[in-house]
């Protein structure tokens, strides 16, 4: 099991740099930290049949995202226009950002 913390959080927008979906880039929806996976938005769509209750009045099929595992993205940089490896450090008034390993652009607001 996966102690650590992840790289990519919820809200990030990321690259997949492996996989049958490599290549895109999503807005992560969920971070599972435990399994140290993410759900990425329009990335490894999975089909689910879903029969009809009181909420869907309709059954059928529905497309909906499936968990990918975080070593597989990388966070993207709007400077380099592309996922990049991501580190850390400290600003002069002690917040804590990420950055790009790249070009040096701080990727935290």
């Amino acid at each position: 099991m996966y102690k650590g913390k992840m790289h990519v959080k919820k809200g990030d927008t990321v690259e997949v740099i492996s996989g049958k979906d490599k290549g895109k880039k999503g807005k992560v929806l969920t971070a599972f930290p435990k399994e140290n996976r993410v759900i990425v938005e329009g990335v490894n769509m999975l089909t689910k049949h879903v029969k009809p209750t009181r909420q869907l009045q309709q059954g059928g099929i529905v497309h909906q995202e499936g968990p990918v595992h975080a070593s597989n993205v990388l966070l993207y940089c709007p400077k380099c226009k592309g996922g990049r490896r991501v580190g850390k450090k400290f600003l002069k008034d002690g917040t804590k950002v990420r950055y790009c390993k790249s070009c040096g652009e701080t990727l935290d607001k």
